[in-house]
């Protein structure tokens, strides 16, 4: 496998070298079920999407498991402000995010496992690392002990005089520095019992039962936000190693969508729900604009960006449909050795995706030359492409639903398209009064004509 992938951990491209070959597992830290989903939330499904694609396509088998936090602080003090039990919240707004990973076309996990449903697992882990001697329990909480494991720090570089949880009301803790593995229940919350008392999961350690449970001690990829670095991913693996697991062999995380420079959150209520994203753009429109940008790179979240995004999206859309209409329906084929090095280079989708747009541009030339086999096979490769993207535009997914009879929609894509030729021998003979006039007949009859450097585009207006 040629595939290099960024390591948190080590700071460096890494070949990467799955544990046991012709399998990859991952392990991506998921939604806290808390509100509707926003795009920076699912950047980090979609760019793990690309990346399960990608090593699928290269013939392995992807063991994925993408997790679900249902109980913690802010679903519980959300819940309780609308008046609604915690568990009805938390489901409500687990399937928002579910249904905005399944209309953006994010393959199903392999499993979704929910917090609340790994109690068992969690206190066998903090059994183990209080029997070695790495946890301890103070008031009905459980700690971890920080200074008791000398690998602290190493995922996130955090200097131990500098260490800050960001923990409130604990009580108990020996050491400032020291992280909740379980909180004390206290009165009207929800709770577990425990051999230290019942209580509730700390965020952290949830993540670590859940991984080993389903992916065994040691596993290729651990994923998620490059928020998640510290805390919540060095307490993963502090508290996954201090208690005997190898755990992640490769740390893997995306960059987030940011607006006037803030990362997107609803604190700062900067927030683009999904849900009002689709009202305004088609799902692979808004899929292509968040895999566009490599995934260690910032979006910086505008309307020009997202609606040149629209536009790339819609000229490879384009030049598929008229191979359709002229040649016929092309069959995926093999890849562009330029989009393959760009993914192979820790998952360049921004030169994987300058490959399909080179491709387009010969398959249209090809195209209007009346090079039939050369555009069919442009089509097939970019087909493929737009397939490891999770973006092929006539895939079963993405093909629009025809709110015409096939029969009138074969004969206006053949009138429209010998206007255009008709328009393009009349700008190659420079009577650009000619091709404005066919252009503007077009319009009036609800065909809008965009110029691009793939050739002319049309489409039809919306009412």
């Amino acid at each position: 496998m040629s595939l290099r992938l960024y390591d948190t951990a080590t700071r460096s491209l890494r070949d990467f070298v799955p544990l046991r070959s012709g399998t990859v597992s991952i392990y991506l830290c998921g939604a806290t079920v808390q509100g509707v989903p926003h795009i920076g939330h699912v950047r980090s499904a979609l760019n793990f999407d690309v990346l399960r694609r990608w090593l699928a396509h290269q013939g392995n088998e992807v063991i994925f498991v993408r997790n679900v936090t249902d109980i913690d602080d802010k679903i519980l003090t959300k819940a309780a402000a609308a008046g609604r039990p915690w568990w009805e919240w938390a489901a409500e707004h687990e399937r928002a995010f579910l249904n905005a990973y399944e209309a953006l076309g994010c393959l199903p996990s392999s499993i979704e496992p929910r917090a609340t449903g790994h109690v068992t697992q969690m206190i066998d882990l903090m059994r183990r690392l209080v029997d070695r001697g790495h946890a301890y329990a103070a008031d009905g909480n459980v700690y971890f002990s920080v200074g008791s494991f000398p690998e602290y720090g190493v995922l996130s570089r955090q200097r131990m005089d500098e260490v800050q949880q960001g923990e409130t009301a604990a009580t108990g803790k020996r050491d400032p520095r020291d992280f909740t593995l379980w909180k004390a229940a206290k009165p009207g919350e929800p709770s577990w019992p425990t051999p230290w008392g019942p209580g509730r999961p700390g965020w952290h350690l949830e993540c670590s039962a859940m991984a080993t449970t389903y992916l065994g001690a040691e596993f290729d990829i651990h994923g998620g936000g490059l928020d998640l670095v510290f805390p919540h991913h060095e307490n993963e693996q502090a508290q996954s190693r201090a208690a005997g697991d190898p755990f992640a062999r490769y740390w893997v995380h995306n960059a987030w969508v940011t607006m006037s420079g803030e990362k997107m959150s609803k604190s700062l209520g900067n927030v683009v729900s999904i849900p009002a994203m689709l009202r305004r753009v088609r799902a692979p429109e808004l899929r292509y604009y968040l895999v566009s940008a490599h995934y260690r790179s910032t979006i910086e979240y505008s309307e020009p960006a997202l609606q040149e995004a629209v536009a790339a999206y819609r000229r490879v859309e384009s030049f598929l449909r008229r191979v359709v209409e002229r040649v016929g329906v092309p069959e995926p084929g093999p890849l562009c050795a330029d989009f393959a090095t760009a993914m192979d280079d820790d998952l360049g989708t921004p030169g994987a995706l300058a490959a399909v747009h080179n491709t387009v541009r010969e398959g249209n030339t090809a195209l209007d030359s009346g090079n039939r086999s050369a555009a069919l096979s442009a089509a097939g490769s970019v087909r493929s492409m737009m397939d490891v993207l999770g973006l092929d535009p006539l895939s079963d997914r993405w093909a629009e639903k025809s709110t015409v009879d096939e029969g009138p929609r074969r004969a206006l894509t053949a009138l429209v398209e010998e206007l255009l030729a008709e328009r393009q021998r009349a700008r190659k003979a420079r009577d650009f009064a000619a091709a404005d006039a066919i252009r503007d007949r077009l319009l009036t009859v609800g065909v809008a004509v965009e110029d691009t450097p793939d050739g002319p585009m049309w489409t039809l207006k919306d009412s």
